[in-house]
């Protein structure tokens, strides 16, 4: 048991890529490639029916033999083949391993346990993307101070920020979606060849693939790592949607702000400080996404693939998706809780737009003096006007109703806060978000 597994393996993606479910990976390979060789005459029906038998109950195999010659065979396919074919007896191992080596098992078990693992954090990413949907929806005109550069810039509303988060997390489901779809098989024996095949090496291919829901491939990616490239890069793109969207709730709920907060029975306590609530479901989403841009950047790294089979290359992508899987999981899975336990505070948010209204209302002079001095001139002044505001400890708003050179109440009333087209953004994303979720539910 993990000190941090609470916190870095949260929700169905870490037992989805549990070392258990990579033995039933291995094995699942193990037994469509029995059927396969059996279907295309290579093997007895009756042979790959053993096999796909003791794949389907582990406890025929000796397993911690497996696990202690792993490293002596540089991978777990060898000793999982000689456990299997002990399992099936003599007669009926012809039908295991038929023309493979150990690289088709592995990554083939990989991309299976990729696609188990992506429906997981799938799952938790609709559920935030739902939260987020309802979010921008019920708050679609509530005034919140948008910031850029981490300073108060102009009124936005919140209901286009959650619609801004709904669209992220949504494009992150498509591009997964994408890569999921286009997951193919590895099978090309010990040099791409197939020659260990006996001439049926391409329509074991075709059929391994259909046993296994994957895509057949014209040749073997041994080397050519896109598939594993796409889904790193899908991956961590969904991370980074998620640490966005975890850092904006963070920074919203910190105590001078105060504008959303966190609810959750028992949770957010400081062990020194009893008073108080940290927003603990979205700094966890935000510590388990900022993991994955690492384990991108080793999965690319290791594209580079000498010759048929590398050495060294391939053999660090194992832990390196396997903990990529995880982690974008957990990141997912604390945020779908942390948006489910958000409580937006609309009066809070109102009244800081409400304090800040120099930029607003330093446009709205500028825009009632330029007929008169021109944009530019007009920009210095209503320039000049916050200078004096701030050195006279008067607000902008005296500063502005104290001139003659313009209407200092129809200047305040042009200040009020303009969110543009806010509303009509959050229509849009709320539609394709209905459109992408349609038949899901």
């Amino acid at each position: 048991m993990s000190l941090f597994a609470g916190t870095f393996a949260r929700g169905a993606a870490a037992a989805a890529v549990s070392d258990d479910a990579w033995f039933r990976a291995l094995l699942e390979v193990e037994a469509a490639l029995a059927r396969a060789a059996a279907r295309t005459g290579l093997v007895p029906t009756t042979a790959a029916d053993a096999v796909t038998a003791a794949c389907a109950d582990p406890s025929r195999l000796d397993l911690a033999t497996v696990v202690a010659r792993a490293a002596d065979a540089g991978n777990p396919v060898p000793p999982l083949v000689r456990a299997v074919q002990d399992a099936v007896g003599g007669r009926d191992a012809v039908a295991v391993h038929v023309g493979g080596t150990s690289q088709d098992v592995l990554d083939t078990a990989l991309v299976l346990l990729a696609r188990d693992a992506v429906a997981a954090i799938d799952a938790d990413l609709a559920a935030a993307a739902d939260t987020a949907a309802g979010l921008a929806r019920a708050h679609r005109d509530d005034v919140v101070m948008g910031r850029t550069l981490l300073q108060q810039a102009l009124p936005t509303t919140f209901g286009l920020k959650a619609a801004g988060w709904l669209a992220g997390l949504d494009g992150a489901r498509l591009r997964l979606a994408e890569v999921v779809a286009s997951l193919p098989v590895q099978y090309g024996g010990a040099v791409g060849t197939l020659a260990a095949s006996d001439g049926s090496g391409t329509a074991v291919r075709a059929a391994l693939a259909e046993e296994l829901g994957l895509v057949d491939t014209a040749v073997p990616w041994h080397t050519v790592r896109l598939p594993i490239a796409d889904l790193a890069g899908a991956l961590g793109a969904a991370a980074g949607v998620v640490a966005t969207v975890a850092v904006d709730v963070v920074l919203l709920a910190q105590s001078e702000v105060a504008e959303v907060a966190e609810v959750g029975e028992g949770r957010g306590g400081s062990s020194a400080m009893p008073h108080k609530r940290n927003p603990v479901a979205a700094i966890s989403a935000r510590a388990c996404a900022r993991r994955a841009p690492g384990l991108v950047a080793t999965l690319l790294a290791a594209m580079e693939q000498e010759h048929e089979r590398a050495a060294g290359a391939w053999h660090s992508e194992w832990p390196s998706l396997t903990e990529l899987l995880s982690t974008v999981g957990s990141a997912a899975a604390w945020l779908a809780e942390s948006l489910r336990g958000l409580r937006p505070d609309v009066a809070r948010m109102a009244a800081t737009v409400a304090a800040a209204d120099e930029g607003p209302l330093a446009g709205a002079l500028a825009d009632a003096l330029a007929p008169a001095l021109g944009r530019g001139s007009a920009h210095d002044a209503a320039a000049a006007a916050v200078r004096e505001a701030q050195q006279t400890g008067r607000t902008l708003a005296e500063v502005v109703a104290a001139r003659t050179d313009v209407d200092g109440a129809a200047v305040l009333a042009a200040a009020a806060p303009d969110v543009g087209e806010a509303g009509a953004q959050v229509d849009a994303a709320l539609a394709e978000h209905a459109a992408l979720t349609e038949g899901e539910k």
